[in-house]
């Protein structure tokens, strides 16, 4: 396998649901844009992401959400770009279809104490649903890479879950750890760069609520909870 030098990973900017979580009512969620402040952060991770790209090629994959494509427009890196392939595995994950969102604050305080990963929405997916299509996704990457001539950068423009869960996908990070992560801010960038022994390491870590690291599991944090 060609592995690309390095795999970026950008969050959409700010939506018009940030705004207004009532959207949800009247506007399927895949439909919801940016806000002009999220445009403009986008533009300003586009100028990040062409700085690390250095004149060199990116293929790109893009959740078929209106927010991700608007921030990839928004970019304007598209003379760098080899192609854009629609992904839909790189999806936000599922809460329902039209939302209420009284139900979705009760199921959200529910899923705050019973667990980000496992907690499965009434009419959606769990943290764990997401996990296993992004490691399908994964799969598909590696397909890509071992045919020749692919670009030597991957771009990815997707969800903040969808990037955790991705990165722990990629570095086994446990559960417990995955529960202590923030979500990145609206266009931020993450990357995953290729070493010298073959391995990839992420460029900043995510932020935490909690102090855990990639290796603790719900036996070694069995006493917190008693």
């Amino acid at each position: 396998m060609s592995a690309p030098r390095q795999i970026i990973m950008v969050r959409h900017g700010q939506s018009a649901a940030n705004l207004d979580t009532s959207i949800y009512e009247r506007v399927p969620d895949y439909r919801i844009p940016l806000t002009d402040l999220g445009i403009e952060q986008a533009r300003e991770a586009g100028r990040l992401v062409r700085e690390q790209l250095d004149g060199q090629r990116v293929r790109v994959y893009v959740s078929p959400y209106l927010r991700a494509y608007q921030s990839l427009e928004a970019m304007g890196i598209e003379d760098l770009t080899e192609r854009v392939i629609e992904e839909p595995r790189l999806r936000e994950q599922d809460w329902a279809n039209y939302q209420i969102p009284e139900e979705i604050e009760q199921q959200k305080r529910l899923r705050d104490t019973y667990g980000h990963f496992f907690f499965r929405f009434r009419e959606g997916e769990s943290g764990s649903d997401v996990y296993d299509r992004v490691s399908s996704f994964l799969e598909t990457l590696h397909r890509h890479w071992d045919k020749p001539g692919h670009a030597p950068n991957t771009l990815l423009v997707t969800h903040g879950l969808t990037m955790r869960l991705f990165c722990m996908r990629w570095f086994h990070w446990t559960v417990e750890y995955f529960e202590s992560l923030n979500n990145p801010e609206s266009a931020g960038v993450h990357r995953l760069l290729l070493q010298d022994d073959g391995r990839y390491e992420l460029d900043r870590p995510f932020s935490q609520w909690s102090e855990r690291t990639p290796t603790d599991t719900v036996l070694s944090t069995l006493s917190e909870r008693l």
